[in-house]
């Protein structure tokens, strides 16, 4: 498929060849595929302890999650992941591991889940976070959790390894 857009009237069709309805430009016949976003996020320990970010957007605006968010456009998982954690909560953090991933149909999403050490104990709430806190897994906010893949996550890296404490040097 090409880089161009439509240049005329859009209408639902079946293209040749294809099974689903799609947006078709009547003139060019260009065909606008909706697809999947893809969330990635990670579950970044200090020590033993979990960093949660409160949300400052919608939606969920007020509810705790991990660092998380929309893959962009060049970007592997794990840069989105490493990214993410930057824009949301002002820590640096290393990939140590693949916690799951998790597809989410109804809302057209997938969700892919990495455990990560925090190099350094600093962090701070960026723009998408009105809060940001270190807890043990007995202590998080579970009723106040964001998204049920928040839930998953936490609950899949707290089952496969548990806490454990940080790799990088002091």
């Amino acid at each position: 498929m090409s880089d161009q857009t439509a240049s005329g009237p859009i209408h639902d069709a079946i293209p040749e060849g294809d099974d689903r309805l799609r947006k078709v430009c009547n003139d060019c016949g260009y065909i606008a595929y909706e697809n999947p976003k893809i969330v990635t996020g990670a579950v970044c320990t200090w020590e033993d302890q979990i960093l949660l970010c409160k949300r400052a957007i919608e939606p969920k605006a007020g509810y705790w999650t991990i660092p998380s968010g929309f893959l962009e456009l060049e970007e592997t998982m794990e840069q989105g992941a490493i990214r993410e954690t930057w824009e949301e909560a002002r820590a640096k953090i290393v990939i140590t591991s693949l916690i799951g991933i998790y597809e989410i149909p109804h809302i057209s999403q997938i969700y892919i889940a990495y455990r990560a050490d925090m190099i350094s104990p600093d962090f701070a709430p960026g723009f998408e976070s009105e809060d940001v806190k270190l807890y043990a897994f007995d202590d998080i906010p579970w009723d106040d959790l964001a998204f049920p893949t928040i839930r998953w996550s936490l609950e899949k890296f707290h089952e496969n390894n548990g806490p454990i404490m940080a790799t990088h040097a002091p």
